[in-house]
């Protein structure tokens, strides 16, 4: 991964490969992926990582990828290679650099939760948790904290939200791994202390298990100057 001081001063925020990378980096609950650059490559890494897969283009030039149909879910061993070529063709119409194309195996269905900091010109480091969805788009259900944060901090974090109940276990469902969200909270409150060049993190969402989470989709915006 390039170093991030030279991202920060050149593009001024990560490709996702590089954001995730970071996050293993940092001891965070990320999946196994690939980058792909070619239809053939495509349907030789997709058999290796199993159906079904996310795909999502690598561009310079596309943060949300989403909008310029660079987003394929539940691609299976049939279409991964057309899936390819589309994200490519789709690119090169649009004028914008093609680096490749993000393979990753589909998450499992779990409790969507969203880890977030952002560099507050008067407090420095904040550190951002909530559930995913309506709970957070409606409700605006989420905790702050300024970072660094302890283990007691991201303890109050998840406990203080109106939708704890549903990580403790509701209706029938086995509570969610409370620990293993403790512990990426840690991580990401020492990646934003310790890294000057990050502005902000979106780690969104974070999918969370009876037992391990996995991080599905990772963003980070770099200082530029």
């Amino acid at each position: 991964m390039p170093k991030i001081k030279d991202v920060s001063r050149e593009r001024g925020w990560l490709l996702e490969p590089e954001a995730k990378e970071l996050c293993r980096e940092y001891g965070l609950p990320v999946g196994e992926w690939a980058v792909v650059r070619g239809p053939e490559e495509a349907e030789i890494e997709g058999g290796r990582l199993g159906y079904p897969l996310a795909a999502k283009i690598v561009s310079p030039d596309v943060v949300h990828k989403s909008d310029v149909g660079g987003v394929a879910l539940n691609v299976d061993a049939a279409s991964v290679g057309d899936v390819f070529r589309r994200m490519k063709a789709a690119a090169e119409e649009s004028g914008y650099r093609f680096e490749g194309v993000l393979l990753e195996r589909m998450a499992p269905p779990g409790i969507e939760t969203i880890i977030g900091a952002k560099r507050d010109p008067q407090f420095g480091p904040v550190l951002m948790f909530g559930l995913g969805g309506i709970f957070v788009e409606v409700f605006k259900d989420v905790s702050f904290r300024v970072a660094p944060i302890d283990r007691g901090d991201a303890e109050e974090m998840i406990s203080e939200l109106k939708a704890y109940p549903v990580l403790k276990g509701i209706r029938g469902r086995k509570p969610s791994d409370i620990e293993g969200i403790i512990d990426a909270l840690l991580k990401v409150s020492r990646m934003v202390t310790e890294l000057e060049e990050v502005k902000e993190i979106d780690l969104n969402p974070v999918i969370v298990y009876e037992k391990g989470s996995r991080i599905v989709d990772a963003r980070m915006i770099l200082q530029t100057r």
